[in-house]
C-alpha cells in the first residue's frame, strides 16, 4: 500500500532511517551499533566511523574518528550537503516523503535497542531524591511502588549477537529509570518517563497488577499503565480492584478474561482519553462486554491526580463509575 500521509515535522521521519537512506546502509538499524569507513575521508582504509544507539536520547547519533566530525542525524546531513541545521531538516523532510511515496511503506512503533536486543544486566540502586520528585508529583511513594514490585535502576545493559559488527552492547546508566518486577524477581519491562521517544523496554508479557489482586471486591477495572493503576488505587474507592495489560493494545487472552469475569461481578475499562484509549475500550465492550468509563479530565488518572489532586479527581471519576454500575 502506497502512504499518502504529508511529512509535517522531523519527528514524522524515523532517526535510523536518515542514516540507513544518506549512509547507504543495507541493513535495518534496531539498536546495535555498527562501524563503517568514514563518508568523510575516501581514503579511509580501516572503518573508524560508529554509528551508534544513543540510550539518553533514544536517538542514534554518529562518530567520525577520522575527521573528527559527530553529532546526530541532522548533523550528518548537513554535513554531507553544506546546509544550514533548518536546511538540512527540510531536505530530511522532502526526501523521506518522496521515499516513503514510492515505497511499499506501513507505519509502524519507531524500533528501538530492546526490539531485537536481549537484557543481559541490570543493577537495582535506592531511592533518591530524583525519585521523590518524579513520583510524588502523582501521589505515588516507594512503599506503594515497591509493593508493586517498582524499582529505581542504576543501569541496564542490551546485547544482540551481530555477526561482524563491531560493537554488540549497550549499556543504559542515567538518571529516571525503573525496573518493574514480577513476584518471582524477574523483569519485565523498562520504564524510562524522561526518554520521550522510548519510555518503556518491554522484557516480557505481562499483565500488572493481577499478583496483587485479593479477589475481595465486586468489582474489577482495567486501566493503561501501572501509574494510572497506583493512582486509581490512591482514590480509595471501594469494592473496585485494577490491574492493566503491559500495554492499551495489547488485548487480554479471551480464556483469561473468561476467567476474571467469573469471578467479579462486572468488568470496567478506564483507558487514555486519547484515539487509542477509546478504540480499545469499544474492542473490550465489543468482544467480551466490559463496560467502558470515558473520563476527560485529562489524558488519564495519573496526570489528573497529578494536575488536579486525588480529591478533585476523585469527585469527577467517582459519579461515572456509579454510573456504570
Amino acid at each position: 500500500m502506497l502512504s499518502t500521509r504529508l511529512i509535517t515535522s522531523l519527528w514524522d521521519v524515523p532517526r535510523e532511517w536518515i542514516f540507513e537512506y544518506y549512509l547507504n546502509i543495507t541493513e535495518n538499524l534496531t539498536g546495535e551499533s555498527i562501524k563503517i569507513k568514514s563518508i568523510f575521508n575516501p581514503s579511509d582504509k580501516i572503518p573508524s566511523m560508529i554509528i551508534y544507539f544513543d540510550g539518553i536520547t533514544g536517538q542514534y547519533k554518529f562518530k567520525d574518528f577520522s575527521s573528527g566530525y559527530q553529532g546526530d542525524a541532522i548533523r550528518l546531513v548537513e554535513l554531507l550537503y553544506n546546509l544550514t541545521r533548518d536546511s538540512a531538516k527540510d531536505k530530511i523532510m522532502f526526501d523521506y516523503e518522496s521515499y516513503i511515496s514510492k515505497t511499499d511503506f506501513s507505519a509502524s512503533t519507531p524500533i528501538l535497542a530492546a526490539t531485537r536486543f536481549k537484557l543481559s544486566n541490570y543493577q537495582i540502586r535506592h531511592w533518591n531524591t530524583n525519585d521523590k520528585s518524579y513520583w510524588t508529583s502523582y501521589n505515588i511513594n516507594s512503599t506503594m511502588l515497591e509493593n508493586y514490585n517498582i524499582y529505581p535502576l542504576e543501569y541496564y545493559e542490551l546485547t544482540k549477537d551481530k555477526g561482524d559488527f563491531v560493537m554488540d552492547r549497550i549499556r543504559i546508566e542515567k538518571e529516571f529509570i525503573y525496573g518493574y518486577f514480577k513476584e518471582d524477581g524477574s523483569l519485565y519491562k523498562i520504564y524510562q518517563p524522561k526518554v520521550p521517544a522510548k519510555k518503556f523496554l518491554k522484557i516480557s508479557d505481562y499483565t500488572q497488577g493481577l499478583e496483587q489482586l485479593k479477589y475481595d471486591k465486586k468489582y474489577l477495572i482495567l486501566v493503561a499503565s501501572i501509574k494510572d493503576l497506583l493512582c486509581f488505587n490512591l482514590l480509595d474507592i471501594n469494592n473496585i480492584e485494577a490491574i492493566a495489560p503491559d500495554a492499551e493494545s495489547t488485548v487480554l487472552p479471551k480464556e483469561f478474561v473468561e476467567s476474571i469475569k467469573m469471578k467479579y461481578k462486572k468488568v470496567l475499562v478506564l483507558f487514555d482519553n486519547d484515539t487509542t484509549g477509546k478504540k480499545y475500550m469499544q474492542r473490550y465492550q465489543e468482544e467480551f462486554g466490559f463496560i467502558p468509563i470515558n473520563f476527560e479530565n485529562e489524558k488519564d488518572i495519573a496526570d489528573s491526580v497529578k494536575i488536579h489532586g486525588i480529591e478533585d479527581t476523585r469527585n469527577k471519576l467517582f459519579p461515572l463509575l456509579k454510573q456504570a454500575l
